[in-house]
């Protein structure tokens, strides 16, 4: 709602309210609302409560945070987790690429096989994925390499080659492959028709439109999903914690199993991913900018 009144400075001397170029001239004024006037304060009250609480409680033991922030072991955790994020989302990244072509080849075994896997690994939670590779040796002890159906040239045990980081990196890949497959889908066919045909028209071979053409067109439509799927993939590499990977969360909890401060060596954790969060959404937003359309090159 707004309220409209004639501008005083235009006003005849006579009281008539008329401009002096004889049309009306009204301003629009936003209609007052204390209701949120109330509300801001309200929040800004439980902010300065929340704040408050956490500056006061003794219990938080900000000084034994300050103390394992940068601890060695934490640190290494932090190298591990980052590594892990970096790691599973470019394999991810490429796997899903592949598999988003293959859904939009027009081939029916192709769109078949990439639909069942995107099927398969967007359906089963992470946490079982994971548990499925580390313990892979209780339905594989070997693994063989030689002609299919055939002999077999030779054989590895799997109880050696999986361990708990092998087994991390599997899973985050392939979890990572279902998921960012439909992004790269999604973002494929937001771009026209009318760009590939023209391209094809010039001669160019379909590997070179998909490349030149269509993936740069794509890609402000890939960003967005794909940058918070960074940030959750960085949040969620703390499930690693269950198969004994230190990664950074594991690092605090091996340090708070020997001197019992639960709370302080979780909010170190909880710091390092706010932190971490925080500077991969800045880095989202300049990447967006930077593929926006109409965007500088």
């Amino acid at each position: 709602m707004v309220s409209l009144r004639t501008d005083p400075g235009k006003e005849l001397a006579d009281g008539s309210g008329r401009a002096e170029d004889g049309a009306d001239a009204a301003i629009a004024r936003p209609r007052p609302r204390p209701s949120r006037w109330v509300a801001a304060a309200a929040g800004l009250v439980l902010l300065a409560m929340a704040l408050n609480a956490l500056a006061t409680n003794d219990a938080f033991r900000w000084d034994v945070v300050a103390r394992y922030f940068t601890a060695d072991t934490v640190l290494a955790g932090l190298g591990t987790t980052l590594w892990l994020t970096a790691v599973a989302f470019t394999g991810g990244f490429v796997l899903g690429t592949a598999l988003a072509v293959m859904r939009l080849s027009g081939n029916p075994v192709l769109t078949a096989l990439s639909w069942g896997y995107t099927w398969l690994f967007r359906s089963v939670p992470m946490l079982v994925q994971l548990l499925f590779w580390y313990n892979i040796s209780l339905l594989y002890p070997k693994l063989s390499l030689g002609i299919p159906f055939g002999p077999a040239f030779t054989d590895f045990s799997t109880e050696r080659m999986i361990s708990g980081l092998t087994a991390a990196v599997i899973g985050l890949v392939l979890h990572e492959a279902g998921q960012l497959a439909e992004i790269v889908r999604a973002g494929v066919l937001s771009v026209g028709r009318d760009q590939t045909e023209a391209a094809e028209a010039l001669g160019l071979s379909g590997r070179r439109i998909f490349r030149r053409v269509v993936l740069p067109q794509a890609m402000p439509a890939i960003l967005p999903p794909a940058g918070s799927q960074v940030i959750a993939l960085l949040k969620g590499t703390s499930i690693v914690s269950v198969i004994a990977v230190q990664d950074l969360l594991y690092a605090t909890q091996l340090i708070y199993n020997r001197n019992y401060l639960v709370i302080p060596l979780l909010l170190v954790a909880t710091l390092w991913y706010l932190l971490l969060t925080t500077l991969l959404g800045i880095a989202q937003y300049f990447v967006e900018r930077r593929y926006a359309p109409g965007a500088r090159p």
